[in-house]
């Protein structure tokens, strides 16, 4: 499993610390750039804010019972 801390983030302007995502979610204003896009990541001024990313969601698929839960 992969950490959302790791020191080799592919940069995304939705999680840099610079960036605000807007009510779309579509843009983000920050405040090197301007209005760009979430995706984009050519900013040498990139700096990771772990707490912006929003982690995937993990489904459970496995059908589970009473004695799985029980000691």
């Amino acid at each position: 499993m992969k950490s959302i801390f790791r020191k080799d983030i592919d940069p995304q302007c939705a999680y840099c610390e610079h960036g605000t995502v807007t009510a779309n979610k579509d843009t983000v204003i920050c405040k090197k750039q301007g209005a760009v896009m979430q995706s984009f990541s050519k900013c040498k001024k990139f700096k990771y804010d772990p707490l912006k990313r929003e982690p995937k969601i993990i489904s459970l698929t496995s059908t589970f019972s009473k004695e799985d839960f029980s000691l």
